[in-house]
């Protein structure tokens, strides 16, 4: 490992009576690629704010040496809105234009839109300048606290790839498992005060824990039974004198025998959604629907139906109308042009992003829940629903004007989830949850007997709960023929540069000017022949790159093996192996569907 740069020592912080940090001592170094998690309030974002001296600890210091050049992708907007891109970046980092330029083209900023004013850009393009503008201060760490917050699939994987290439360290404070999982190859968990920083990505890391869990109270069962047999002689002799001295020795042993304290941070919750009616049909149908506000069109001619029982995601890039369109079906906006429809006696239940702002500020926890809560459900009922969401014990008193917006945001969605609907409608519905509560939601939704939409761009959730995808896209709002996977690897393509529609357009091209593709073929003999002799050879090569994609294959799924059935095992070699694995994969991968497709054209 690299000399550490970046030094934290007994940090101490406290907001009242509550203690946040308790003593906290980690050090990093620029060669390190951290993933931070932990539950909602465990003090992953005050960590980073002291880090980075945006905030003060109340004791301890943060040493950081001379050769750490640190830099934080703010969550408060550096930029003006009606600055264009170009002179934001100009301005915010100093550099020539043509640095600026180069490095918005890595984030497929092109240099049509430089000139552009930042107030015009969707979100997900903001986030992308923001980046633009961290990197151009050329530094060796960065801290990123949870960048994938709103971030659209498109942007998310463009973050993604430029984290794999980044030469220096990085902590990312994140919810997203699956982003953690590509782009980390360290832990570390903020959880009661203390942090624990585990040499090893995030899915090795919860396997540890769970075999620390298992250990734990392996050796607990343990220590109560050998607790029980000697409080069994010592109840037996006591009286008698000429075992008293023996009993009182077994005391002193009961004494001595402790349990070890087994902290469920990563218990498992369940999300009691309650049970609606099953009922089959469809449940929605739109025809030549158009969607907008007064003064735009944002798309139009939808024609779609969808049926009771989907659970359907809809997905896009960031200001493409994915909300608008639930903002729409939900009655919220008024349609442009033709009309929806929804089966009768359906109950609509919607969660928008920032549904919170409408609360009773005097309403506590419990009394909005309450309220919310369909008819024939307990106080308990209540009561485990709002503990699902981490309101637990006297939390649920807590006042609507206290709560922090991430805690509104889970109070509105446990409410929404007490009122028995047929129909749920979710705007971005993971935001501002931890791991345990998004997967617990996934699991519950996922189990949801009714018609569910919503929009996210967290891979692990998506991919538990969605059985349909809509795509909104330039204007059209469409099923999308293939799986959520299909979707994500399409995605990925476009971002390595891979114009699929390109391919599409010159294939169509090719059928509509046959007399192309016959000129084309009407060639010597000896062009045949070596036409022949091309396509060999790439067979063969596509072969060679076809074992070795198994080859890595099983080399990795043998890896894991040996992870799980050693957890305690920790080798640097295995898991730097680990880490370098599925990128060789990919890499073997995307050179046999390139010689295919020069197959695919040599033989045509």
């Amino acid at each position: 490992m690299a000399k550490a740069l970046l030094q934290i020592d007994d940090i101490f912080k406290r907001y009242g009576a509550r203690v946040i940090l308790d003593g906290v001592t980690v050090s990093f170094s620029t060669d390190q690629k951290v993933g931070v998690i932990g539950r909602n309030g465990a003090g992953k974002s005050t960590l980073c704010k002291i880090i980075t001296g945006h905030e003060e600890a109340d004791s301890g210091s943060v040493r950081q040496t001379g050769g750490l050049r640190l830099s934080y992708l703010e969550q408060q907007d550096p930029y003006e809105l009606d600055e264009t891109i170009l002179d934001f970046l100009v301005r915010y980092t100093d550099r020539e234009e043509w640095e600026c330029g180069e490095m918005a083209h890595r984030f497929q900023v092109t240099n049509e839109m430089l000139d552009e004013t930042i107030g015009s850009l969707a979100g997900g393009y903001r986030t992308r300048v923001k980046l633009a503008a961290m990197l151009l201060k050329d530094p060796n760490f960065l801290i990123l606290d949870e960048p994938t917050n709103y971030l659209d699939l498109s942007t998310l994987i463009l973050l993604e790839n430029f984290l794999q290439d980044f030469r220096g360290g990085y902590l990312v404070v994140s919810h997203d498992r699956e982003f953690l999982k590509r782009t980390c190859e360290q832990t570390l968990e903020v959880d009661q005060g203390d942090v624990m920083l585990y040499p090893g990505g995030i899915e090795e890391y919860f396997t540890f824990k769970e075999e620390q869990l298992r250990q734990k109270a392996a050796y607990n069962r343990t220590v109560t039974k050998k607790k029980e047999q000697l409080e069994a002689f010592v109840n037996r002799f006591k009286a008698k004198a000429s075992m008293a001295s023996r009993a009182q020795s077994k005391l002193k042993q009961i004494g001595k025998l402790k349990t070890i304290e087994i902290k469920h941070s990563m218990s498992n919750v369940r999300i009691p959604i309650p049970k609606v009616e099953l009922r089959s049909g469809t449940a929605i149908t739109c025809d030549d629907l158009s969607i907008g506000y007064p003064d735009a069109v944002v798309a139009s001619k939808i024609n779609i139906d969808v049926d009771r029982d989907a659970h359907v995601a809809v997905l896009g890039d960031n200001g493409e109308g994915k909300t608008t369109f639930l903002r729409t079906i939900v009655g919220d906006l008024p349609t442009k042009g033709g009309a929806f429809r929804w089966s009768n006696g359906l109950k609509l239940g919607y969660y928008a992003q920032h549904v919170f702002a409408s609360l009773d500020p005097s309403d506590d926890v419990l009394t909005y829940l309450s309220r919310d809560a369909t008819d024939g459900l307990t106080r308990q009922d209540v009561l485990d629903m709002a503990g699902s969401f981490l309101f637990r014990g006297d939390d649920v008193r807590k006042k609507v004007k206290v709560l922090s917006g991430g805690e509104r945001s889970r109070l509105v969605l446990a409410g929404l989830l007490l009122q028995k609907c047929h129909i749920l409608l979710l705007d971005e519905p993971t935001n501002h949850l931890d791991f345990e509560t998004v997967e617990s939601l996934g699991r519950a939704l996922k189990a949801f007997g009714g018609t569910l939409f919503f929009i996210s761009h967290d891979r692990t959730f998506v991919n538990l709960v969605a059985t349909q995808i809509i795509e909104v896209k330039k204007g059209r709002v469409s099923k999308y023929a293939g799986t959520y996977e299909d979707y994500a690897y399409h995605l990925e393509r476009v971002a390595q540069g891979i114009n699929e529609e390109e391919d599409k357009q010159h294939k169509a091209h090719e059928k509509e000017h046959p007399q192309a593709e016959i000129a084309a073929s009407v060639k010597p003999r000896q062009k045949k022949a070596e036409n022949k002799k091309e396509i060999a050879q790439i067979r063969e090569k596509a072969t060679k790159a076809e074992k070795r994609v198994k080859h890595l294959t099983n080399e990795r799924d043998a890896l894991v093996k040996e992870m799980q059935n050693n957890p305690f095992h920790f080798s640097r070699d295995r898991n730097d192996r680990l880490e370098d694995l599925p990128l060789l994969i990919e890499k073997e991968e995307a050179k046999w569907l390139n010689l295919q497709s020069k197959l695919d054209a040599l033989e045509n």
